[in-house]
């Protein structure tokens, strides 16, 4: 974007502003907010001040219009209501207050009745600041309004934009606002009238908009009556779109002679360049005997919204951190744009109600001799009084008038939220505007905050705060020192012009990219000699790669996350060029492999730091990774393994072996030993079982499907597998839902990546009324329709192609409906390969059908109803996986409901469920979606589990003590302790001190380690049922710690035994007599074979040096069934360790903000 030069002229305000003009505008303001003070104002916009004014006014009045106003299940109002009802404020009118409190008893009982005469009491306190769309009443809207001098600038209201229908339906109902004879204003916004804008396809999605909004723009260009079009903006992802499409518009020869206006957001320090630009570009179109424009200068009302875009990209905030740097930069822009010279060729619009940055305009403008050129602009139904007196001064105003059907007021709450939040800031000027006359202190403060920022205003541009640019290599990310903590590294933001210009030559490039060819044609393996030989030369490395210690390695990691960095461009172009990723899920995922990479750095350091136990390496590891995540994946495995101090094979997956390649060389380059990190490629019939079931191979880290697990532990019993699998995913929608966000929500995650990913939501169930809404299923529809399927070397793709042509059950979900089930959108085949597919949405899947039940993973969808929550999770509970699922809801019960119920390891709260980011939501799921310790990967206990562990004294204070049923079941097995040595009792004492300690700060806590704020990212640890088997040679000693363990971690335990435990201590550990079972290991042996295992863990207690053989001996009993994991490792004094394996952890993400303003409506529940 250019800019006028401006390095020459003043740079301070005494030299760019008129001498005094702060205290006349001091003055003016004091005078306007005196007359105002005797104004009639409306009861309503009193009303809403007062209640304001009440400390939990703002918090009932948005409670009111989102939770009773949005729901359109009058039940779930209903409850809603009661509940606020409890916390009407004080301000209320005595016959209000009793009011809302009545309804509130009365509404669950007649939420027929009730409700809706509640919704009109709050359209009777916020309705004045939006318009009735109906036509007769915005007509008489429109004439009352209108008299005086006051003109209108509508804007229409609606539905979220999820495709293109509803956007047609927008643009098509602001074509039938301008056309009305009552009306020459409007404004529309690009996100309102084109679905699904894609940043990284700027140049096509620019051309989309001008081709919807231009016959708009010509309608008012051949108007007999003049009649202006405003082009709104909100994101700051739109600034650039925004500009581009305004001047592609105007420039077309039809349009020449029109005058139209743009918005500019003075909160982004980018506001003055782009004020600059538009000003060179419509200076040259005047010059050329075009009209003028209109640039319309607001201070901004998004900064809620920008800030959560911020915080979860670990971006920079685009807009100012300070409210005063906002307001200075409003009045920065205001003192540029007043000149002649540039009001030629652009009008201003001056918008806001601040009595004194408006006083200061008007003073300015005369002073430039330019007030002809500027006009005043406020909301409809904000301070009205006020505005009267600015109309009569300034000569004119212009109301931004919202306008919606009374039965679409929901619609507005975002708008409305927006308005109340201003009102209650004491940020901001309106929280004092029914006082600035009564409340000197008031008015003292709003004049310090003025002049306070005045005196900032200097004649520079300032620079904007998001600069990142993927095309400079001086950006690239450094190496971060040792003990520095984590950071997630931000994704590419695609708002920037360099960043899509070097988007567009990754796509370019992936058509016939030849990257990793070489390095995967020489990784080549035929035979099984040259593979023992690429093992054994890993195995003889690993000895030195382990001798680094954690730190050491982790020195290597960190320098592996740069160069993985510097060779972004390169990886996401094979990525797209092997396997369909776009460009914008290509990027994500290096962004992960550079997390994996910083993560395990940060862990690997932490294995050397574990009291009461040392970390043994294993020497090799293999390594076996998906397709669809064909970066991330890989890295994350291979990171993890050699930041544990495993040597590593990889062996790519067959669709994704050049991207596997790249990513190996990366990490090469960045000082991991060749001979440590291995790359093969093999065919997976003979040759890859003698890779799995290689006697050298010591641990298999696989992600894949549940049914390959299964397949690598027949080939070995033994095989240590560490596996994440398959996923049959599905989201629950509620009543109480707000259904754009569930609808939006889901389609993301069903279709992301083509729905090739084992985390995608495979089915959506809706609950009670949300079954038969029309407007969910309406925005679904149109949403899932309007997806653009394509390649990922076009930039307009937003679901790439399948990774290889439909077959099999993947075919048949595409094309064949179970019984009852009917098509709402049907998936066709788009092209002649057989891999591009446009997405589908099915409903009408069974309880128990084939659709219900099978893991799919491709893009089509399945709709499934329940009368009940209790329902809706009992059927996503049926399916045999446990991944990820969902829920969309606003009710705090519910989600109490649901959190203790759901079986599945990754949880999402009114949010997508894809997306995983390493430490936030670290991944790994429950049931048949893991095999071995459950371990998520990018999370705390990932490399614990990747070796093994030799236990020590602990030699830390103890802070925390043993619990008293730690120290009943310890008095209880003092006689089978008799033996193990006077030690024994106190060393298992301080064993139990350590469970409490692990227990009170980690296993027992759900802890938020990100604290982003506006996201709640969990990991909490649920118990499960194990099995403590003491082998015959255990020690007694080890039995009783592992039993107290198993005991402090309340999971239900069952024990087999070799040694005889007294009865007390059964007793004690809160056992029957049936749970406990005395038997030698032929016995256990036996019974594990027939099948009599109750548990899916197996903690077992054998001779110190016999781990291996006693584990091995339990695999072969248990005939290598990957659905139990048995824990072997040696018994260690550490909690850290020894709780692990009765638990399973389970991260929870829920959404903590409604439209960008904190909530903390589930904080109550978890």
């Amino acid at each position: 974007m250019t800019t006028i030069d401006e390095t020459a002229g003043p740079s301070t305000a005494e030299q760019l502003l008129p001498v005094g003009i702060g205290d006349d505008a001091v003055a003016l303001a004091r005078r306007w907010a005196h007359e105002a003070s005797g104004a009639p104002s409306t009861g309503s916009a009193h009303l809403l001040a007062q209640v304001l004014k009440d400390e939990s006014g703002l918090a009932f009045t948005i409670g009111f219009v989102d939770r009773v106003v949005r729901p359109e299940d009058l039940g779930v109002a209903a409850r809603n209501l009661s509940t606020l009802a409890k916390q009407a404020p004080a301000f209320l009118p005595w016959h209000m207050r009793s009011a809302v409190r009545l309804g509130g008893v009365m509404a669950p009982v007649l939420p027929g009745v009730v409700v809706p005469i509640a919704r009109r009491v709050l359209r009777g306190m916020v309705g004045h600041l939006v318009a009735d769309a109906r036509p007769a009443k915005l007509g008489a809207a429109i004439a009352n309004i209108k008299k005086d001098r006051t003109r209108l600038n509508l804007n229409l209201l609606g539905e979220a934009v999820l495709g293109d229908a509803e956007a047609e339906h927008r643009l098509a109902g602001t074509r039938a606002l301008l056309a009305r004879d009552d009306v020459d204003y409007v404004s529309v916004k690009v996100s309102s009238i084109v679905s699904q804008l894609s940043m990284w396809a700027f140049d096509e999605t620019v051309e989309r908009v001008v081709e919807k909004l231009t016959p708009l723009y010509e309608l008012a260009a051949r108007s007999p009556k003049p009649k202006f079009i405003n082009l709104d903006m909100e994101e700051y992802r739109d600034l650039d779109l925004t500009i581009a499409v305004f001047t592609r518009l105007l420039d077309q020869p039809q349009l020449k002679g029109l005058e139209a206006g743009i918005v500019l957001q003075t909160y982004l320090p980018d506001a003055l360049g782009a004020l600059q630009h538009l000003t060179t570009w419509a200076t040259e179109r005047v010059d050329a005997g075009g009209a003028a424009i209109k640039v319309r200068i607001v201070k901004g009302a998004n900064l809620a919204m920008e800030t959560v875009d911020a915080t979860v990209h670990e971006w920079p905030l685009a807009t100012y951190g300070t409210k005063q740097d906002s307001d200075t930069n409003y009045k920065r822009v205001l003192t540029w744009a007043f000149t002649p010279e540039r009001t030629r060729a652009v009008r201003v619009g001056v918008a806001g109600h601040n009595l004194f940055d408006i006083a200061f305009a008007h003073l300015l403008a005369e002073a430039r001799g330019v007030s002809d050129r500027v006009e005043f602009e406020m909301l409809l139904g904000m301070a009205e009084g006020q505005a009267e007196l600015v109309k009569a001064d300034v000569g004119g105003l212009l109301l931004y008038t919202p306008v919606v059907h009374p039965r679409e007021f929901d619609v507005a709450i975002s708008y409305l939220i927006r308005r109340l939040e201003e009102n209650a800031s004491s940020e901001n000027f309106m929280s004092a505007v029914f006082e600035l006359a009564s409340n000197e202190a008031m008015f003292e403060r709003e004049k310090g905050r003025f002049l306070a920022s005045l005196a900032e205003v200097d004649g520079d541009t300032p620079a904007p705060h998001r600069v990142q640019s993927r095309l400079d290599a001086a950006q690239a990310l450094q190496p971060r020192e040792a003990g520095s903590g984590f950071d997630n590294e931000p994704d590419t933001d695609p708002a920037l012009a360099d960043n899509r210009a070097w988007g567009r030559e990754i796509a370019a490039r992936s058509t016939d990219s030849r990257l990793g060819v070489e390095l995967i044609e020489s990784a080549r393996v035929t035979d099984a000699a040259t593979l023992d030989a690429i093992v054994a030369d890993a195995v003889s490395a690993s000895a030195d790669w382990a001798a680094r210690g954690g730190a050491g390695r982790a020195a290597v990691l960190r320098e592996a996350a740069a160069t993985l960095s510097a060779r972004r461009a390169d990886l996401m172009e094979v990525a797209a060029s092997e396997t369909g990723k776009t460009v914008a899920e290509g990027d994500v995922e290096v962004s992960e492999a550079i997390d994996f990479a910083n993560w395990y750095a940060h862990l690997a350091e932490e294995l050397d730091r574990v009291d009461g136990a040392t970390f043994v390496p294993e020497r090799l590891t293999l390594v076996t990774p998906p397709w669809n995540f064909p970066l991330a994946i890989p890295a994350g495995s291979t990171l993890a393994a050699l930041a544990a101090g495993s040597s590593v094979v990889i062996k790519p997956a067959g669709q994704a072996k050049r991207s596997g390649a790249v990513m190996v060389q990366a990490l090469w380059d960045a000082g991991v030993p060749r001979e440590v990190l291995k790359l093969v490629d093999v065919d997976e019939g003979d040759l890859g079982r003698h890779l799995v079931s290689h006697p050298s191979v010591d641990r298999v880290i696989l992600t894949g499907a549940f049914e390959t697990a299964a397949l690598f532990t027949s080939w070995r019993t033994d095989l240590p597998l560490l596996a994440e699998t398959s996923g049959k995913n599905a989201v629950i929608v509620t009543p109480s839902a707000d259904l754009d966000l569930a609808a939006s929500d889901v389609i993301k995650s069903a279709f992301g990546h083509a729905g090739q990913k084992c985390s995608a939501a495979s089915l959506v169930i809706l609950v009670g009324s949300v079954a038969t809404s029309e407007r969910f299923r309406r925005q679904l529809v149109d949403a899932a329709s309007t997806l653009r399927v394509g390649l990922p070397s076009d930039p307009t793709t937003q679901m790439g192609p399948i990774v290889e042509p439909a077959h099999g059950k993947l075919e048949r979900a595409l094309t064949t409906l179970g019984a009852g089930e009917t098509w709402l959108v049907e998936p066709k085949r788009l092209d002649d390969t057989g891999r591009l597919w446009s997405p589908g949405v099915r409903a009408g899947v069974a309880a128990g059908s084939e659709f219900h039940l099978t893991e799919y993973f491709g893009p089509v969808l399945g709709i499934m109803t329940a009368k009940t929550l209790d329902e809706a999770i009992e059927l996503q509970n049926a399916t045999d996986y446990g991944l990820t699922a969902g829920l969309h809801t606003l009710d705090p019960a519910e989600l109490s409901t649901w959190l203790d119920r759901v079986e599945a390891g990754n949880l999402y709260v009114n949010r997508g469920i894809t997306g995983a980011i390493v430490r936030r939501q670290p991944f790994g799921g429950w049931k048949k979606s893991s095999v071995g310790a459950g371990a998520k990967a990018g999370g705390p206990n990932y490399l614990v589990h990747l070796g093994s562990w030799q236990p020590t004294t602990l030699t830390e204070p103890q802070e925390a003590r043993p619990g008293r049923d730690a120290l009943a079941a310890l008095e209880a097995a003092s006689p089978l302790l008799g033996a193990s040595g006077a030690s024994a009792p106190d060393d298992l004492r301080a064993a139990a001190a350590s469970d409490e300690h692990f227990w009170t700060t980690e296993f027992g806590v759900a802890r938020d380690v990100s604290d982003l704020g506006l996201e709640r990212d969990l990991l909490r640890y649920r118990p499960l049922p194990v099995t403590i088997r003491a082998a015959d040679g255990a020690a007694p000693a080890d039995v009783v710690r592992v039993l107290l363990a198993g005991l402090r971690s309340g999971a239900p335990l069952t024990v087999s035994s070799s040694v005889d435990l007294p009865g007390a201590l059964v007793r004690a550990l809160g056992l029957a007599a049936s749970d406990v079972v005395h038997e030698d290991d032929a016995a256990w042996h036996a019974r594990v074979r027939a099948g009599r295992l109750s548990t899916e863990r197996v903690r077992l207690v054998t001779d110190a040096g016999d781990v291996t053989g006693a584990s091995s001996a339990l695999a072969d009993a248990l005939g290598g069934d990957p659905s139990v994991a048995v824990f072997a490792a040696p018994v260690t004094p550490t909690g850290r360790l020894e709780l692990l394996p009765f638990l399973r952890e389970q991260a929870v993400a829920i959404t903590a903000h409604r439209f960008g303003n904190p909530d903390d409506w589930s904080a109550a529940v978890i």
